[in-house]
Formats: structure tokens, sequence, C-alpha cells
């Protein structure tokens, strides 16, 4: 598995059908939308590494979903490809304007699918981002999702997991509950903001005593993640 996350939004089940087992066969995980209602939920709750949407949709278009995503802070950075049956070069160049990453034209052929999919992944995931991220000897691996103290491996549930990715990839930085349960849990889950300490706590138990205090608590705020000591 690659580890990245594809959502098809697509009305047609069929085309949904084969797009899905081309990326299940090329080691992708995906989510299947068939409205834009459907597909902002999920882009919310589960945060796609890529979508592929189609430019005709229920309830509104592909290039207005695009469209909103792009003007979105927290959606911009996500990849988008189109994927329609027009060919005229002013519905490709539309579709790029309001800032689709690429643009495919039915019909395709599932192996020019994939390939057009990593290209646009290669060049959205910034250098080094699946590498191994090492702090004063705790090691969180994106690829084989394992985190590890020396060569100890630690036992953590998947909340815990993707709390200690988020800060270990936004360091120094304080962050406040509600950010947490937003860019952890995602937008549409609606729990109490103070989950967050609960899984804080579950955390800071999994690293042990020796990396603790990485995460740190900020009075008033929130939580950080930093190696520099605080005062």
């Amino acid at each position: 598995m690659t580890g990245k996350k594809v959502l098809i939004i697509d009305d047609e089940s069929s085309i949904r059908e084969m797009i899905a087992i081309a990326l299940e066969m090329a080691g992708y995980e995906y989510l299947e939308a068939e409205n834009i209602q459907q597909a902002h939920e999920i882009i919310v709750d589960h945060r796609p590494d890529l979508i592929l949407v189609d430019w005709m949709m229920p309830g509104g278009s592909g290039i207005e979903l695009t469209r909103r995503l792009k003007k979105d802070t927290t959606t911009a950075e996500i990849p988008v490809i189109m994927l329609t049956a027009k060919s005229e070069e002013d519905n490709k160049i539309q579709g790029l304007e309001v800032g689709a990453d690429d643009y495919i034209t039915k019909p395709f052929s599932p192996r020019e699918l994939v390939a057009r999919l990593k290209a646009v992944l290669r060049r959205a995931t910034p250098q080094g981002i699946d590498e191994p991220i090492e702090i004063e000897g705790l090691t969180l691996d994106p690829i084989s999702q394992r985190v590890t103290i020396g060569n100890r491996p630690l036992d953590m549930g998947p909340t815990e997991y993707r709390l200690l990715k988020f800060l270990m990839t936004h360091q120094e930085r304080a962050y406040s509950r509600a950010q947490l349960l937003d860019q952890v849990w995602g937008g549409n889950v609606y729990v109490e903001e103070r989950t967050v300490d609960v899984h804080i706590r579950r955390l800071r138990k999994a690293i042990g005593s020796s990396h603790d205090s990485l995460i740190q608590t900020v009075r008033g705020t929130g939580y950080r993640f930093s190696a520099k000591r605080s005062a």
C-alpha cells in the first residue's frame, strides 16, 4: 500500500467502480462520493491526499467544488484531477484556472489515470514528507505507520498516532484544542474539546516518561510539540 487516500467523486457508479479497482490494484486507498454534498463531508472528515472529480455532478459541478476547495486554506493544498467528457480547450483551461492540478478526458484507461495520479501526487508532496521523522530518538515512519524509540516499537491507538504525526510535522507551534480537533478528528466530528486532553494523556503515556516532555501544555491555548524545554 502507498498509504495515500484518493476520493472518487462521480455520479456514475460504473465509473467509480472502474477507478476504485484501478486504485486498489495500484496500492491506493479510496473513498467514494456520488454527489457534491457527500463529497464535501468526506473531504472534511477524512482529508484525502488527492481528489478525482467529475466535471458535471448532481447538486453542483466539479468546477464549483474545486473553486471552493482552493479558496479554503484547510483544503487548498489537496490536489484535484478533473474527469470529464468535455475535450474542448476552453473547458480544460476553465478547469485549470480554478485550481485543478490536471485534467483527464473520458474515456481514459486505468493505466493512464494511475500514471497521471502518481505524477500529480509527486508534484504535490513536499520533498521528504514521507521520510521518517526523528526527534530525540522518537521516530515516526509515515509509510509503515510505526512509532519507535530506538529500536523499541511503541503501542498506541490510531487517534494517538494521527495526533502525534500532526504535532511532529508542525513543531514549535501552539494549537488550541479546537484546532487539533479540526486537523486530527475532522470538522464534522462533534466531540468535546476536552477529548483532546484525554488523547494527549494517552499519547504521553505511550511514548513514556523519557519523551513525554516533547508534548508541551501551553497554558491558555492548548498544546505544542517542541524539543526545546518549556520555561
